[in-house]
């Protein structure tokens, strides 16, 4: 297990982040995963940089929800603030103790905590743009992230580790070939302006124009698997239901319908959540829509709970509500940038400037 540890961690520390002698770096995870911790430092210390660490314990999140006061929701730590702002590098290593820790959390200390962290998230959004910052979230496989998605820990280790082309000799040139296809359809839909999104309960309409279509292959996530881009803001018109359940801040919100009228959510509703859903779009910004992309990875099967990886199945779309990233041309501000997701393998279309350029699934580009 440590020779394929040493493998994600080079993927990510070599390929995902390109870490350089002098950069700065911080990572973020739970003691559980301590395997490829030590070999991220290994490989961040090879490469010339300095890592420091933020290490979290089971339960820290709930006892912060139960015990804080609104003061302390606001707060947003000095070391979060100077790593965003002046950092060249963050690492988030996702490994849960618990994926059903904050399901009994009021939903408006949720929302604070956001909207309190709502502008480092801007400042770290614009230095990426720059080309000044960069980040990247991953998994360290637990077990109760394997129970979540019904599948024993070997099994999801095995997910995890075929996701992001561990499993092959040469993982750069699988994450490299998966970019080269990718680059095609981005540059086919450059410069088309009206995209319609067709398919069973979506009807969904948007402009791109002056956007850019972004080829996402495994540098800002690991792993990846996806092009999207940013719509106009006061462009989305349509109805759309996300067959997926949606997640936010542990807690699940089932069976989302939201319809659009220029670019603005104006109706919303669920079978489970709607209290939560409602707080969400009292976030200021967050009934727009920051992001709509295509996920393009088949190596991902299986629903998982985790929009890390469920945002990049191959065969499906998603939208994202708050701020835009502004890589893509997006100008939406937002304390949340939340990701919703909906299957079209079955009479799933995409159209760019009326022409059908993707079916059940796939791209005919």
């Amino acid at each position: 297990m440590r020779r394929i540890y040493a493998k994600y961690a080079k993927l990510l520390i070599n390929y995902s982040l390109g870490l350089k002698k002098g950069d700065r770096i911080l990572v973020q995870s739970t003691y559980l995963a301590e395997p490829l911790l030590r070999e991220v430092h290994k490989a961040a210390l090879e490469a010339g940089a300095h890592p420091e660490y933020s290490i979290s314990f089971h339960g820290q999140d709930k006892i912060f929800y139960d015990f804080g006061s609104d003061e302390q929701f606001g707060y947003v730590s000095p070391r979060l603030k100077l790593a965003g702002s002046e950092y060249e590098a963050m690492l988030y290593i996702l490994a849960p103790f618990d994926m059903k820790e904050l399901v009994d959390v009021d939903p408006a200390k949720i929302q604070k905590v956001h909207v309190a962290r709502g502008e480092i998230n801007k400042i770290m959004l614009k230095r990426h743009s720059q080309g000044n910052f960069r980040w990247t979230l991953c998994v360290f496989p637990t077990a109760a992230a394997a129970r979540e998605c019904k599948m024993s820990i070997a099994e999801y280790r095995q997910f995890v580790f075929s996701a992001c082309f561990l499993l092959e000799d040469d993982p750069v040139a699988k994450w490299n070939q998966l970019r080269d296809d990718q680059q095609r359809i981005v540059d086919y839909l450059t410069g088309k302006e009206q995209i319609q999104f067709l398919g069973r309960d979506i009807d969904v309409t948007f402009s791109a124009k002056g956007r850019k279509w972004i080829n996402s292959s495994g540098t800002n996530n690991m792993p990846s698997g996806e092009v999207f881009t940013c719509p106009v803001e006061d462009s989305v018109n349509g109805k759309i239901r996300f067959s997926y359940p949606g997640f936010y801040m542990g807690k699940e919100i089932e069976d989302i319908v939201l319809e659009i009228q220029n670019g603005e959510v104006v109706q919303s509703s669920a079978t489970k959540g709607k209290e939560l859903l409602d707080k969400i779009l009292e976030i200021p910004g967050a009934k727009r829509f920051g992001e709509a992309a295509v996920g393009t990875n088949h190596r991902i099967t299986k629903f998982t709970k985790n929009m890390l990886f469920d945002e990049k199945i191959g065969g499906t779309i998603h939208m994202a509500l708050g701020t835009s990233l502004a890589e893509a041309g997006g100008v939406n501000e937002s304390a949340i940038h939340w990701d919703m997701l909906a299957d079209m393998h079955q009479s799933g279309q995409i159209f760019a400037d009326g022409e059908l350029v993707y079916e059940n699934g796939n791209f005919l580009i």
